[in-house]
């Protein structure tokens, strides 16, 4: 009784591994076929919100036949939601390609080593300062940093022309700025170290705490305070600015230190993730990006700035041509925001 227990156990240890066996086999053809089945696909990670960047990404289906699968990040954790998650798959990339509203984000992947190279053509006419050097990102159309003021609530001899003058006691408890941890108000005080030094961006920051600026969830709530008078004004993007505009608020545009530092320029960037599982279908999302036709559409729809030359734009739409812009280093500026994490996160919560 014994023996024959311990036979039925090894027959039943025998059939086991040979259905776990073919279990394996049929996951491993499944797998091959869904790949296989994949090979019409590319999957695109953006910080540039979704408003904007779903109908480029629906044309880009429409007009290549390839399917795009994308994860867009929320307002609140703009930029860092799908650049922590990118850093999270380092190993084991789920995405092909990264679109990032900012340049910063963009040099963080590739100094992890997460990025790959890939040279467009499309890109041969824009500007080299808009590109990196070893081919791992390329700028396209581009925001700028600029101050809204409600007409209603601010003279036109008292706007404020630099981002210094934002601490003056005149504006005490009636500035607003995004929450400095996440999205391009990141980036925008991570230049201003690089641009004037730690010492002065750090006294900036703590006059501007001292006047009881208001810290607000994103750029598009910066917005919505200046629309709606709870402050006189605040620093966003030229998108939001254009999008007030657009829906009739009685807001101005100013762009800042035009007789100093520069205005921050953002280029939108595009890059391939390292070891994707669709690389050549990415490279044509980067191409599509890249094209003067995206430029186009990104500037009718979210006043966004052509770095082609050439480029038909709605004619309110203003030209890098005329902003003194800030004079900065994109990759110092990588390497600044990392730095500053815990000062900002610090400066933001006390």
């Amino acid at each position: 009784m014994i023996l024959l227990d311990t036979v039925n156990t090894e027959c039943l240890k025998n059939n086991s591994m040979k259905k776990i066996s073919q279990i394996i086999t049929l996951f491993a053809v499944l797998i091959t076929g869904s790949c296989s089945n994949d090979s019409n696909v590319v999957i695109v990670y953006t910080t540039v919100d979704q408003i904007f960047s779903e109908p480029i990404l629906k044309d880009f289906e429409k007009d290549t036949g390839i399917i795009v699968k994308a994860v867009y990040d929320t307002e609140e954790t703009k930029s860092t939601g799908v650049l922590n998650r990118i850093i999270a798959e380092k190993d084991n990339p789920q995405c092909d390609v990264f679109w990032s509203g900012d340049p910063v984000r963009t040099i963080v992947l590739k100094n992890k080593g997460i990025t790959t190279p890939y040279k467009s053509t499309v890109a041969n006419d824009i500007n080299p300062v808009f590109k990196d050097p070893d081919n791992h990102w390329i700028g396209f159309s581009a925001r700028a940093r600029a101050l809204i003021y409600n007409k209603g609530l601010i003279e036109d001899n008292n706007i404020p022309q630099s981002i210094f003058d934002l601490t003056k006691k005149e504006y005490e408890y009636n500035i607003a700025i995004a929450n400095p941890l996440f999205g391009t108000t990141t980036f925008h005080i991570a230049s201003l170290f690089t641009a004037i030094g730690d010492e002065k961006a750090k006294q900036f920051l703590t006059d501007l705490k001292n006047n009881h600026v208001v810290i607000a969830t994103s750029n598009g709530d910066v917005k919505k305070r200046v629309v709606h008078g709870e402050v006189f004004c605040g620093l966003t993007d030229t998108d939001d600015a254009y999008e007030a505009i657009k829906e009739g608020a009685n807001i101005g545009i100013v762009f800042l230190d035009q007789q100093g530092i520069g205005s921050l320029i953002i280029p939108n960037t595009v890059n391939l993730i390292k070891n994707s599982s669709n690389t050549e279908n990415g490279k044509k999302m980067i191409d599509y990006l890249l094209s003067k036709e995206t430029e186009a559409k990104l500037a009718k729809s979210c006043a966004q700035m052509p770095l082609h030359k050439g480029v038909t734009i709605p004619n309110d739409i203003p030209s890098l041509d005329n902003i003194v812009p800030m004079n900065i280093n994109y990759d110092k500026t990588s390497q600044k925001l990392e730095e500053i994490q815990k000062y900002l996160k610090e400066w933001a919560e006390n």
